[in-house]
């Protein structure tokens, strides 16, 4: 692509499909059949309206994708014809993210996990199975097309695959529910246009666990796919009255407001209004709640640094970008319990005092997208989102953004690009989101566990709140358990408990080798240290992390030099290659260990060496935590775990 427009035009389809996002074009400069009279006698918009038209971007090329398939030159053209971007500019959009394709495909395509849990739990036969059935990855037949993924956020049934299928009447999607749909409101600049019902993102089948006969049957006929499972079957521990976060998932009909209000839903919003928003901030520091990301930096602090901003508007991003290999907590509480994650953003919006709040989601979480997208329409026709909500006289609405497939787009300044419609790459910090994030304006973001943690703090006070947990480490916390274990799904357990606890629940292998705590950005510790405390305090003092909650079990069974290999080649593949450090140090990191997979000792020494030098380098020059953290998994396995030795 160029700077300039090409002679390439769009299908009568893509037209149809980016008109039905953006509304018919205003004028021959924008995409309209012809320029008329009137259209060549004076210009309008200029610089300033076409800025405001950015962030439809994202949401245009998905449309195109889910319709088609894939995302031709031609409507590329058109796309940027009607927001008046460069389409080289839009090209480097377009190509950012691994779930657009710009060359034609097939319009079934499969995307077959092979990261960290669904490799320990056999994603490699699957997918030579596949190869032996199919044809190798990224060869269409059968009218599609399988490729090896990234973690899919399934990794309670792994392996798993997710079959997403384009087209205005595909095979019916293989949920147990449907929501009803819903539209995503404007958020006040410029939108022509509103974003397409749920309808629109379509998914044929979540196979999950997978094998390679369920796989090629539902590739064939995703009709005949199997219904996915309740939200709930993720929670082993379902139904146990110390649940918090959890309590509702598995016990009331998701898509219900009614059950969700008959269990208590919507008594943290009234108390929030009656405390007003100093109020609400107040409560929350006190309660001493922190990210449940990895950073852990309070969040009370955060809302207050946002609302004593003089500039606006204010904006709250919810973050359920969880990209994280291993983690899937914030897709269960979104599946499970949508309308707590509302209700919490309609708090925090309260509190920070903003009118829009943006949910930043996974691109390969369908049936979060549509139970989100019912419970948004449900509360809004019940007067619980919109102009006035609950009648006190405070607007707020919450919009859905999906991504791509960008594992950087869960750094919270990359997000504010992605809504954009730039390349979901990091900013520089300062300044920080508080003063100038989404739109240059100041913006909160937090996660889908933060948030919802915000509801037994309103509901039960600040006290009882923080008498659950640690000094440091208040309230309980979500654990991602996966691997080599009788029982994976979500865990709650307070902070304070430790490792050992935890895999008790879970039912730990005999044979265990070691356990990742955090996910590929984390660390391995070896099963004589299962007594670190599960705080973030306690694995900081062990020389580990919590991250955002993995608990990775792995058995004699698996490889170590092989998910470090795979370690390494997901931050290869995930780095934006904005700084040079993290650009060229993944890439080395990855060819070092290629070239020591299978070596011990003495012959794996001087890499490991360079390893350690490129390591260190990465921590320190970097610009974002993918950077800071590529080396961190790769570090302990050979400190704690002895590996190449």
């Amino acid at each position: 692509m160029d700077l300039r427009y090409t002679d390439a035009v769009p299908s009568d389809a893509e037209r149809a499909t980016v008109d039905s996002l953006l509304g018919p074009p205003p004028s021959g400069w924008e995409g309209g059949e012809e320029r008329t009279e009137e259209d060549l006698r004076w210009a309008k918009g200029g610089a300033s309206a076409a800025k405001d038209r950015r962030d439809q971007l994202l949401p245009a090329l998905h449309a195109v994708n889910d319709r088609v398939g894939w995302i031709s030159e031609g409507a590329l053209n058109y796309i940027c014809r009607r927001l008046t971007v460069a389409p080289a500019e839009a090209y480097g959009v377009a190509t950012f993210y691994a779930m657009f394709s710009v060359r034609p495909r097939p319009a079934k395509v499969l995307h077959v996990c092979t990261d960290l849990a669904c490799a320990a739990r056999g994603s490699g036969a699957l997918c030579a199975d596949l190869t032996e059935r199919l044809g190798p990855a990224g060869t269409p037949a059968e009218g599609a097309v399988w490729q090896e993924s990234p973690c899919l956020g399934l990794c309670e049934r792994a392996p798993a695959a997710l079959l997403l299928q384009a087209g205005a009447d595909p095979a019916p999607v293989a949920l147990e529910e449907r929501g009803s749909g819903g539209r995503a409101p404007g958020h006040g600049k410029g939108r022509s246009g509103e974003e397409p019902a749920a309808d629109a993102f379509r998914c044929s089948a979540v196979l999950a666990p997978a094998t390679a006969p369920a796989v090629v049957t539902a590739t064939r006929s995703p009709e005949a796919a199997p219904t996915e499972p309740p939200a709930g079957t993720a929670v082993p521990q379902a139904g146990d009255p110390s649940l918090v976060l959890l309590k509702r998932i598995g016990a009331i009909d998701p898509s219900s407001l009614d059950d969700y209000r008959s269990t208590g839903g919507y008594t943290a919003l009234r108390r929030a209004f009656a405390l007003g928003p100093a109020g609400v901030i107040r409560e929350v520091l006190d309660a001493g709640l922190v990210g449940r990301g990895g950073a852990a930096f309070p969040t009370g602090r955060k809302w207050q640094a946002t609302a004593q901003q003089a500039d606006g508007p204010h904006y709250l991003v919810c973050n359920a970008d969880e990209s994280e290999p291993g983690t899937f907590k914030d897709r269960v509480l979104m599946e499970g319990d949508p309308y707590a994650l509302i209700e919490s953003m309609t708090i925090a919006g309260y509190a920070i005092g903003a009118a829009h709040g943006y949910i930043y989601l996974r691109g390969e979480y369908p049936r979060a997208y549509e139970r989100l997208s019912h419970a948004l329409a449900s509360a809004r026709t019940r007067g619980l989102l919109g102009s006035d909500v609950l009648g006190q006289g405070y607007a707020f609405d919450i919009e859905i953004r999906r991504g791509a497939g960008a594992y950087i787009c869960g750094e919270e300044t990359a997000i504010f690009n992605s809504i954009e419609g730039q390349r979901g790459e990091p900013r520089s910090k300062p300044p920080f989101p508080v003063e100038k994030g989404l739109f240059g304006k100041p913006t909160a973001v937090n996660n889908v566990e933060t948030l919802v943690n915000v509801l037994p703090i309103l509901e039960h006070g600040a006290a009882a709140y923080a008498a659950t947990g640690t000094e440091t480490s208040t309230g309980t916390k979500l654990f991602c358990v996966s691997g080599q274990v009788a029982r994976p799904g979500i865990y709650e357990l307070p902070f304070g408990a430790n490792l050992r606890e935890l895999l008790a629940l879970a039912g730990p292998p005999e044979d265990m080798r070691a356990v990742l705590l955090g996910g590929a950005a984390g660390g391995f510790v070896r099963p004589d240290e299962l007594d670190i405390p599960l705080t973030f305090e306690g694995t900081r003092a062990a020389g580990t992390t919590l991250g955002s909650g993995v608990v990775l079990v792995l058995d004699d069974s698996v490889e170590l030099p092989r998910i470090l290999l795979r370690i390494a080649e997901f931050f290869r593949d995930e780095s934006c290659g904005q700084c040079v450090p993290c650009r060229v140090g993944t890439v080395r990191q990855e060819e070092a260990l290629h070239r020591i997979v299978d070596r011990t000792g003495a012959g794996a020494a001087a890499d490991i060496a360079l390893m350690r030098e490129v390591g260190q380098a990465m921590r320190d020059a970097s610009i974002c935590g993918l950077g800071q953290t590529a080396w961190n998994a790769v570090e302990s396995a050979i400190d704690r775990l002895g590996v190449y030795k």
